[in-house]
């Protein structure tokens, strides 16, 4: 992990960037001597971190309502499922 200045982080903010996208690398910025961030790649999500979030939400009890109303506004046929036809 490299430590850069808040200072030069400013400066070359588009080739920090650039290093933690492209090249995996990890940056403490630092400001008056104290460690103000860490700038990292960003984690990225699996299928199992989504089947975990919504099998951690409660049901949504309006989510039918909510898409019979979308399917409406859209000007689609609401008495049908496509995925029965």
């Amino acid at each position: 992990m490299s430590e850069i200045s808040a200072t030069e982080a400013s400066k070359r903010f588009a080739d920090l960037l650039d290093a933690v996208e492209h090249r995996g690398e990890t940056f403490t910025v630092v400001r008056r001597g104290r460690v103000v961030a860490t700038i990292a790649p960003a984690r990225r999500g699996t299928g199992a971190d989504l089947r975990r979030i919504l099998t951690d939400l409660p049901p949504d009890d309006r989510w039918a309502d909510d898409l019979h109303d979308l399917r409406r506004f859209a000007g689609e046929a609401t008495d049908t499922d496509p995925w029965n036809d």
